[in-house]
């Protein structure tokens, strides 16, 4: 119980983010990746005063993996984004009304490990990373169903279509941690979403509607 209880606020910030954050580790700035008019600006700032305040959390790279799953007639396709970025704010004393989360998604990081699969997939006739090159989460709310489970709320964008979507999340501590490893957390997320409800309706005879995002996060606070 006295392990799980300064963890559990992590999940608010889903994931993200989802979600490993290759861009915030180099950064002066943050929230640089969400500038420039890609998310509301008073939720930038929140995520600023949360940095500066110590409760800026930032997901490790190495550690974090995000991607989906989707079956098809053939096989069935798995893959995973290799570019992300993002953080989530945890404040200990306001569990649950101030947390939130973002991530932003390369799509042209996606990896398949299989070059036509990965070059359909990236074409035209589904992510169209061209013209469609970042997926964006913005989480809007969360809610605690156990100690270590809840339910994460937010606005998916892909293929220029912005959906509300929620996230079934479990929250793990990371093991052999020290002190100053304290707030250091494992999160997994998932939800399951249709394709066509973001304009990806290609070959729905042979590709499964439905599509599985997942991840597993491990998030650090930030010392910037």
């Amino acid at each position: 119980m006295a392990i799980y209880k300064p963890l559990t606020l992590v999940i608010l910030g889903w994931l993200l983010l989802s979600a490993g954050l290759q861009g915030l580790a180099g950064e002066e700035e943050p929230c640089a990746p969400f500038l420039n008019g890609k998310v509301d600006l008073s939720r930038v700032e929140a995520m600023r005063a949360a940095a500066k305040g110590g409760h800026l959390y930032r997901i490790q790279p190495d550690t974090s993996r995000v991607g989906f799953c989707v079956n098809s007639e053939f096989a069935m396709v798995k893959a995973e984004f290799k570019d992300f970025q993002g953080g989530l704010t945890l404040w200990p004393d306001h569990p649950g009304d101030k947390e939130q989360a973002m991530v932003l998604v390369k799509t042209s990081s996606l990896d398949t490990g299989g070059s036509m699969i990965e070059y359909l997939l990236k074409s035209d006739r589904f992510f169209d990373v061209e013209n469609y090159p970042e997926i964006l989460f913005v989480s809007t709310g969360f809610s605690w169903t156990s100690e270590t489970t809840g339910t994460l709320k937010g606005d998916l964008t892909l293929h220029g279509v912005t959906r509300p979507v929620i996230f079934n999340v479990i929250l793990l501590p990371v093991k052999n941690q020290d002190d100053k490893d304290a707030g250091k957390v494992l999160v997994k997320a998932g939800t399951t979403i249709r394709r066509s409800d973001f304009g990806m309706d290609t070959l729905s005879r042979v590709v499964n509607d439905n599509v599985e995002l997942c991840m597993s996060v491990e998030a650090i606070r930030y010392t910037g």
